[in-house]
């Protein structure tokens, strides 16, 4: 009798590593932006054409949670229909979003400590995931 055995996409250790993934995405987040204010950071960022906004604390968990989850989703997806080339194809797509989610912070008006602190939250988010997402051995 011949078999085919399927090799799962995501084991139990995978799942819990890549859940700590996104967990660890939004701690850092949370922790760049704590220390910001900690230390005085004035978090009001200023849109071209749009009234003064504060990034509080809710909305860095709401974007970097999503952030994580998608890169999650898009990670497994890729799994399934390109192959051991998954983790290259989604290894491109974290540098290119990364770098793209930078143009926004690039445009409003903000005071250098909250650019700063907004950037490193959008390096903390791509680097936890990169660390934790792909299976090992890729």
């Amino acid at each position: 009798m011949t078999g085919t055995t399927l090799n799962p996409v995501s084991t139990n250790g995978s799942l819990r590593r890549r859940a700590l993934g996104v967990l660890a995405a939004v701690a850092g987040s949370v922790a760049t932006w704590l220390v910001g204010a900690l230390v005085g950071v004035n978090y009001a960022v200023l849109s071209p054409g749009e009234p003064e906004t504060v990034v509080n604390l809710i909305p860095v968990i709401v974007v970097s949670l999503g952030a994580a989850l998608l890169g999650w989703a898009t990670l497994a997806v890729l799994e399934r229909i390109a192959g051991r080339r998954a983790t290259v194809i989604w290894l491109s797509l974290v540098v290119a979003v990364t770098l793209l989610s930078f143009v926004p912070l690039l445009q409003v008006e903000a005071t250098v400590g909250a650019k700063v602190a907004l950037g490193v939250m959008h390096l903390v988010v791509p680097a936890a995931l990169i660390a934790l997402l792909p299976r090992r051995g890729d």
